[in-house]
């Protein structure tokens, strides 16, 4: 009995040191983006790595706040500009799902005020000449970017969804419903105006209730309290002068404060978030609209939202759009996509943040940085790319 317990004892003690000491297969991730922060390019950073299932990585370099010196770490909150986009797309197939509406349903079912869109045809330096388009704009053209709708000037940072959307159905359209691709913010911001009518409660609400807390995202929000405030990751551009690193504000928030709950929740890039809730969001879209043995929505409607469904229309490079998604369709067309399988999907945020879903790898990547006016593309941002070759490092190291 003495010698069984004293086997016990070591082999305890052996796995204990070995766990300890154990190295991490994705140490180099950190090591791969910590010079950004030494030059000077970024604050910080939080990278993580997913399968279906757990987290297999998360780690942070760099500081949150360069004013205090505060420290980043991989629990702090971040806006994620456009990664909003496809959750407040999943709201509406969520309505579609119940079959209170459809996506090739015309806006202006909805909306009432979208009956006026105008297009606009010939415009000269002193003429502008405006026609009715040929069909209404649907859910669907919102959803994909191909609505023609551009956007539109806030001059109160308090309007309501509504008062955003009368606003935006006085912009004449761009060009023909379905006839381009044209990336527009605002037309997101509307399908978020349309879930609070279908739905009949606030648009922030309704995303609560369906995605958020069910899928236990806890710090994902509209609106920062003060206790997320001591964590967020403060907002930098880069002075061309002075090379340094400067606070700068979110224009998305049009002058209202970060903490403002009197600001709408903009479905087209308003929400704030960790890694790990992202994560999580992305985890239930690779179980087919399932999280935690529950469903969230229908398998057919996770299919259809990210698939391609811009036909031949060109978006951006290799990168058709699905529903709310961007979804990769050739990844040798962008570098930092070379990693990717066809048919990942998934958005990134005009601040450098990055979300994506792997199907055919099961893993989802969440790059997670606050840096205003990135050279060129944030989505093929050479910190985004060091992060990934960290990621590819330490996968090919646990081979």
């Amino acid at each position: 009995m003495r010698y069984s317990l004293l086997c016990a004892g070591l082999v305890a003690v052996t796995s204990t040191l070995f766990a300890a000491t154990a190295p991490d297969r994705f140490a180099g991730v950190a090591e791969k983006v910590q010079p950004f922060v030494d030059q000077g390019e970024i604050s910080g950073a939080v990278m993580l790595l997913a399968d279906r299932d757990h987290v297999l990585h998360v780690s942070a370099v760099g500081q949150s706040d360069l004013a205090t010196g505060r420290k980043m770490r991989t629990d702090d909150i971040f806006w994620i500009a456009s990664m909003t986009k496809p959750m407040t797309v999943t709201c509406v197939a969520l309505l579609a799902d119940e079959g209170k509406l459809g996506f090739d349903d015309p806006v202006e079912k909805y909306i009432p005020e979208f009956r006026r869109l105008w297009l606009q045809q010939d415009q000269t330096a002193d003429h502008l000449s405006l026609v009715k388009p040929a069909r209404p704009i649907t859910l669907r053209d919102l959803a994909t970017h191909t609505s023609g709708l551009g956007e539109y000037t806030v001059t109160d940072p308090h309007w309501s969804l509504a008062a955003m959307s009368k606003v935006l159905s006085r912009e004449p359209l761009r060009f023909a419903p379905g006839s381009r691709w044209g990336y527009s913010t605002a037309g997101i911001d509307a399908l978020g105006r349309v879930v609070e009518i279908v739905s009949g409660m606030p648009f922030s609400d309704f995303m609560q209730k369906r995605i958020l807390d069910p899928l236990g995202m806890k710090n994902t929000t509209w609106w920062i309290s003060p206790e997320q405030e001591k964590r967020r990751a403060h907002t930098y551009v880069l002075n061309a002068q002075t090379k340094k690193l400067e606070e700068t504000p979110i224009s998305y928030m049009y002058s209202g404060a970060v903490t403002d709950h009197a600001r709408p929740p903009l479905g087209g890039a308003g929400l704030f978030s960790t890694a790990e809730d992202v994560a999580k969001f992305y985890q239930m879209m690779l179980h087919g609209g399932e999280f935690a043995g529950k469903r969230i929505v229908k398998a057919e409607t996770i299919a259809e939202m990210t698939r391609k469904q811009t036909g031949e229309l060109r978006a951006r490079a290799g990168m058709p759009w699905g529903l709310g998604f961007c979804v990769v369709e050739d990844p040798q067309q962008m570098e930092a996509n070379k990693i990717f399988s066809p048919g990942t999907f998934g958005h990134g945020g005009a601040f450098g943040t990055q979300s994506w879903a792997d199907p055919t790898r099961g893993l989802v990547y969440v790059f997670m940085i606050q840096r205003d006016k990135i050279p060129n593309n944030p989505d093929n941002s050479p910190m985004r790319r060091a992060y990934q070759d960290g990621i590819v490092a330490g996968l090919a190291a646990g081979k």
